[in-house]
């Protein structure tokens, strides 16, 4: 039996304004097992985006996931807080968002940008961050 890295089960995500409730996210639920892949596709507005944002917890503004399980390596991350999503984001799960203005920043280096988000995640002072940063960038073929 292969073990399940991420469980999602009956997710559902509101946001709420002035008029009342506008539910985003009505009973999304899949699983990924350890060395799978999955792909989430739909047209604008499905709500892939909502769904990610959900998963990693960085809804921002009035959405707020109303009931569901997010299970992660046995955990429901729902009962994490920020600090211990702190440590799980970078770390264990990540995202690549789709939008520029959350993309690199062509005024900092790479390796600068990489080794502030090591420190931020991981802790290490700066000459080890530097070291892992210089490490992960070889790994890609980037010297």
């Amino acid at each position: 039996m292969r073990e399940s890295l991420l469980e999602v089960k009956n997710l559902k995500v509101s946001f709420f304004n002035r008029s009342g409730e506008v539910k985003a996210i009505r009973g999304v639920s899949f699983h990924v097992e350890k060395g799978e892949i999955l792909g989430v596709v739909g047209e604008s507005g499905s709500g892939k985006s909502v769904t990610s944002l959900s998963i990693m917890r960085l809804l921002k503004g009035t959405g707020k996931i109303t009931e569901g399980e997010i299970i992660f390596k046995g955990e429901n991350l729902l009962d994490k807080s920020e600090k211990e999503m702190m440590k799980i984001r970078g770390n264990d799960i990540a995202m690549i968002f789709q939008d520029p203005m959350t993309s690199l920043n062509p005024v900092f280096t790479v390796g600068n940008q990489i080794s502030d988000v090591i420190r931020r995640h991981q802790g290490l002072s700066k000459i080890n961050a530097r070291k892992k940063e210089i490490e992960m960038m070889e790994k890609v073929g980037i010297h």
